[in-house]
């Protein structure tokens, strides 16, 4: 208490001899450089704490425009997509106007290929479509590139086509250079082979085989494949030709079916021109 009226009297007499501002000068002098030091310290708490806030911000929308850019992407994925369907579809469509030398008589209709055959062979697919879209058996198939096969099994809203690579499956044809006639029958695990081609022909190599339209089962000249290989045995009637086929079975999204054709009865082959049978 004694200290504090002696300072107090202190200061009263500074005040009135003007040296009070002297000794305020001097204190502030001694307290500055800690006032400036924490008031630095401070700002760069806040500095600090500010480049924090923004960082978290900035990675927020950071994540946010990763999300957008996904959903871009997805977008973007989803309509090239559509776009490479309904190429397909376009191609599909203007099937019989590229090529007018085909007979396609009466209506097509374009359907998806929802299954395929479990095992290794690939001998039919499933489609779409079915009786209640006027699907019925024995209607040919095809895609844009040739031949795929025939409507074999019908449900209400689904139908089962038979390849031309399935043994049962039988299409008359003719080589497109030689004109030479024969029978195309599929073979398990292998190429279809086109039988009953007479002995001391010439079949080429890479030759192209065609859906020939006799006995009524296929419209005429749809492409089937090509030949890449000639078979010959001593004292045969008939040599034979392995055909590649020109689709792609594996590959198969979208084919069309030949509508209001009237094909004969469908009636799967038994025997298999490789084997030796006669037409």
């Amino acid at each position: 208490m004694i200290i504090l009226v002696l300072v107090a009297v202190l200061l009263m007499a500074l005040q009135q001899t003007g040296r009070l501002g002297t000794l305020e000068g001097a204190v502030a002098a001694v307290m500055s450089p800690g006032q400036l030091g924490l008031s630095s310290l401070t700002d760069r708490v806040a500095q600090t704490v500010s480049t924090l806030r923004n960082f978290r911000n900035l990675q927020e929308r950071t994540a946010e425009l990763e999300s957008i850019n996904r959903s871009l992407l997805a977008e973007t994925l989803r309509l090239q997509e559509i776009e490479r369907e309904n190429q397909r579809l376009r191609e599909l469509l203007s099937f019989s106007e590229t090529r007018p030398g085909i007979e396609l008589r009466g209506g097509q209709i374009i359907a998806r290929v929802i299954g395929r055959d479990s095992n290794n062979f690939l001998n039919f697919v499933m489609v779409d479509l079915g009786s209640r879209h006027g699907i019925e058996v024995g209607m040919p198939v095809m895609n844009n590139q040739g031949l795929v096969g025939r409507v074999s099994e019908v449900t209400n809203i689904s139908s089962k086509v038979l390849l031309i690579s399935d043994p049962l499956s039988t299409v008359n044809a003719i080589l497109q250079s030689s004109r030479l006639t024969g029978v195309v029958v599929g073979v398990a695990g292998g190429d279809p082979v086109m039988g009953f081609i007479p002995q001391g022909t010439l079949v080429g190599v890479g030759e192209v085989v065609l859906s020939s339209g006799m006995g009524g089962n296929f419209p005429k000249g749809i492409p089937i494949g090509q030949v890449r290989e000639v078979r010959q045995r001593d004292f045969e009637v008939f040599q034979e030709a392995v055909v590649v086929p020109i689709v792609d079975f594996g590959r198969l999204e979208s084919v069309l079916i030949v509508t209001n054709f009237e094909p004969l009865e469908f009636v799967p082959a038994l025997d298999s021109p490789a084997a030796g049978t006669s037409p």
